[in-house]
């Protein structure tokens, strides 16, 4: 496996590769994907954006061979190599649909670039393919939408934020495949990666080669797939000490899985109690009339803050919902009212835009 990307002698793509076929050209050319100004300088270096969900998408300086150590990974656990149909369904300038599209074209298989196109065409697209990486935000789209089932599908790799157990069960009444979630983030690579048997309300095991440490709760690791620094040199979310790297997120450690509460940035304190919107997002996500659902605090002079439910879904459901919640988090962390919206704000990573989300819950 080299440590640089190549365009594999029996990899195809099907859709607009003329970026990709540029970047990869030349294997070990620096290219970027995202973000502005000046490519970087050394040879086997390329830029990806972060999802920017807490804010502005920052550009990230990586090593090929910080991907391609983990395309080796891979192509061991999941069979991808020439002849295997893999797609992807978000833009290239995200890290997780350049990460698949890349690792597919160096491994040999054949690229389905599939974003920008509307779901239903999507999901009639994948009829063909084996391997999907895609976003339970992306997901809930192709579930949404009319469409064929996907008996060719055997493994959809989902990442980027918590799969619920709702839409687990939709994927399960359109495809047999095996649907494994990896908790990552575009500084990371892969950090953990569940099994068909985990526990579904952790994010599964340490992935190969990663070690994790708990510092205070919060997560810390350790692999040969983290990136080097923001392109723009300045601080981030991401923290180094030595070779350990933070993304700020919180969790903790039982019987070898990782079981995530939320990254420290979105924490709320309310009446003196730690509130992890994440955690409670993940599980109210699967409630009956709950399409999409994001937990956000509101100023409250009592408490400090109090924590308010924006979701697109079933408006009939909302004291069911309520009910559920105050019963799973109790009185003081459940979301004490609901703001209904008809339509849902996302980034181009597909991410909710917590930002435009807040601006509703202030109204």
């Amino acid at each position: 496996m080299t440590e640089v990307f190549h365009w594999h002698p029996s990899a195809q793509a099907v859709g607009e590769a003329g970026d990709l076929r540029a970047a990869l050209a030349n294997p070990g050319q620096p290219f970027r994907f995202g973000g502005a100004g000046p490519l970087p300088s050394q040879a086997g270096m390329f830029e990806t954006l972060t999802s920017g969900s807490s804010g502005q998408p920052r550009c990230i300086l990586r090593t090929m061979a910080s991907w391609t150590a983990s395309f080796a990974v891979n192509a061991g656990l999941f069979g991808i190599g020439p002849g295997v149909q893999v797609a992807v369904l978000g833009d290239l300038q995200q890290s997780l649909a350049l990460y698949g599209a890349v690792e597919a074209l160096h491994l040999g298989a054949t690229l389905h670039l599939l974003g920008g196109r509307r779901p239903d065409r999507q999901r009639l697209a994948l009829s063909r393919v084996q391997i999907l990486y895609a976003t339970p935000a992306q997901l809930r789209q192709l579930v949404d939408v009319a469409g064929p089932d996907l008996p060719n599908l055997r493994l959809v790799l989902v990442g980027g934020s918590k799969l619920d157990s709702k839409l687990r069960h939709d994927l399960r009444q359109i495809t047999g495949a095996d649907i494994r979630e990896f908790y990552g983030a575009a500084e990371a690579s892969f950090i953990t990666l569940a099994g068909p048997a985990t526990d579904p309300a952790s994010v599964g095991a340490a992935y190969p080669e990663v070690e994790l440490s708990l510092r205070q709760g919060t997560v810390w690791l350790r692999s040969p797939y983290l990136f080097t620094r923001y392109g723009d040199g300045l601080p981030g979310s991401a923290i180094w000490d030595k070779d350990w790297l933070s993304v700020g997120e919180m969790g903790r450690i039982e019987g070898g899985l990782l079981y995530l509460s939320g990254r420290a940035g979105r924490m709320v304190t309310v009446a003196d109690q730690n509130v992890f919107p994440e955690e409670m997002e993940a599980i109210m996500a699967g409630y009956t009339g709950v399409r999409h659902v994001a937990v956000l605090p509101r100023a409250d002079g009592l408490r400090g803050s109090v924590m308010v439910a924006v979701i697109l879904g079933d408006r009939s459901q909302e004291a069911s919902i309520l009910h559920l919640a105050r019963k799973e988090f109790g009185a003081l962390k459940a979301p004490r009212s609901v703001v209904w919206v008809d339509t849902w704000p996302v980034l181009p990573s597909g991410k909710s835009d917590l930002a435009a989300l807040s601006q509703m819950v202030a109204l």
